[in-house]
């Protein structure tokens, strides 16, 4: 029997599901208000850290290098790491990128750093007695950092909706920008594909790594290609905002020009996922005067729903008690003072920080900013346990704190590029960002050497992590 390229990438996504299925970075399946697992006392740390991904494991290894006497324990529900960041090259079908590139082994990290992990559900937080509830027991600690990543808020966006519901459009059209299982079934479904539509959408608000779901547009439409598919990558933006937006925009019309098709203030109200129909309500604006604009309401079948709703703070913010801002989001609000203008202390308790995603700074919610923020929170932390001061201003203003990069075609393999500048914003953390062109010479946002630069960062990350 002749195997075809596409029965391989079929097999090929099925082995990597079996070994990947598990593998979810700062999730903890925690339940606000639950307390549970209370009567075995496990131990107490100096410092225990809530979710095992790009900031959590940061922050534990910089402490351990500061000093490696202190004592120093994660906290995450998986045995397993799996990156959001470089995860949209896999479905692009980007040479030698596939799930099990996206798959760490948390043991590695831990012989490597030397600090502890306990691999259990959170499921309360008693902050007066300085203890961590979990499935498999009690942790107690002298300073707990925060960092737990997102959830989807399918009830805020969709009060309606049931539970089952919910669950269907977890199952039939995985947002993927939590990691594990719905990477996984993301994988499948694009693999497998026929032709026909895909539709991803894009919600209002903060939601993890902004240019993601364009760059997933992207790598979609180079896989329809590259396979000969005929179909339309269909944008439902709930605004008007891109990321890297004019890169993004250039590179769509230039590369994928009948494939990728954008729509701009298109807000869902309901999606029927046995007739794979989206009804949305797109508003159409005169001018920039225009409020109101003209609204008209649309119905769309597709063939894959990349279906990525509200985004919030995990459910361990809200089990923390930690204040948080009044939107949906539920950002941490940070600590400030005129010896600390900026911190990621909390401002509810001294001793708990808070890192990555969920942090109340105006910086981007992405892989590279949980790196340096993990490492600015070390310092913080180390200082405190030392009985010193530091403040993270002093690191400030910071020219490439976030460096992102988003892979746009296969062949040849091009990226493009954001960097934002970090800087003292009042109380907060600030940023300013760029888009620069890759290939001066041609005029271009997309070059080779920043596809280079996007295997590169992915390498160096996953090595700084877990070497």
């Amino acid at each position: 029997m002749n195997i075809s390229r596409r029965d391989l990438l079929k097999f090929a996504g099925l082995s990597a599901a079996a070994a990947a299925v598990t593998g979810c970075t700062a999730a903890t399946g925690a339940t606000p208000g639950a307390q549970g697992a209370v009567g075995k006392m496990l131990g107490k740390h100096q410092v225990v850290i809530i979710g095992g991904g790009f900031g959590g494991l940061t922050v534990a290894k910089e402490l351990k290098k500061i000093d490696p006497k202190f004592d120093v324990a994660i906290i995450e529900k998986n045995d397993s790491f799996m990156s959001c960041p470089f995860s949209n090259c896999n479905l692009g079908g980007i040479k030698g990128v596939s799930l099990s590139t996206l798959t760490h082994d948390y043991s590695q990290a831990v012989e490597k750093n030397g600090y502890g992990m306990l691999t259990a559900v959170v499921t309360g937080i008693d902050r007066a007695n300085k203890v961590v509830y979990t499935s498999k027991g009690s942790v107690g600690y002298d300073i707990l950092v925060l960092a737990p990543g997102i959830d989807y808020n399918y009830k805020g966006q969709f009060p309606t909706w049931s539970d089952a519901k919910i669950a269907k459009a977890r199952r039939a059209a995985p947002a993927a920008l939590v990691p594990g299982g719905e990477h996984v079934a993301l994988d499948r479904m694009v693999k497998n594909m026929e032709d026909g539509d895909v539709v991803i959408t894009v919600p209002a608000g903060k939601y993890r790594c902004p240019p993601a779901p364009f760059e997933r547009a992207s790598m979609i439409a180079n896989f329809m290609k590259n396979e000969g598919l005929k179909g339309k990558v269909i944008i439902l933006n709930e605004t008007a905002e891109v990321a890297k937006g004019a890169a993004f925009k250039e590179t769509w019309k230039e590369l994928y020009p009948d494939v990728v098709v954008h729509q701009d203030n298109c807000k869902i109200v309901d999606v029927d996922f046995d007739k794979k129909e989206i009804t949305y309500v797109q508003t159409v604006f005169a001018n920039k005067e225009d409020t109101e604009g003209v609204k008209t309401t649309k119905t769309l079948s597709y063939g894959i729903f990349n279906f990525i709703p509200h985004n919030m703070s995990n459910p361990v913010i809200e089990m923390s008690g930690v204040a948080t801002t009044p939107d949906g989001f539920k950002k941490v609000k940070m600590a400030t003072s005129p010896e600390k203008p900026v911190s990621f202390q909390t401002a509810t308790d001294a001793s708990v920080y808070a890192v990555g995603d969920v942090v109340g700074h105006a910086i981007p919610p992405s892989g590279q900013s949980a790196i340096w923020s993990g490492k600015e929170c070390a310092k913080e932390v180390a200082h405190v346990l030392h009985g010193k001061s530091y403040s993270v201003a002093s690191a400030l203003p910071y020219k490439s704190a976030n460096v992102c990069y988003s892979m746009v075609n296969g062949n040849p393999e091009e990226a493009i590029m954001v960097n934002h500048e970090f800087m003292v914003a009042g109380p907060v953390i600030g940023s300013k960002g760029s888009v620069p062109k890759g290939d001066e010479a041609n005029n271009k946002f997309r070059s080779s050497g920043l596809a280079k630069a996007t295997h590169d960062w992915y390498k160096g990350a996953m090595r700084d992590l877990f070497n």
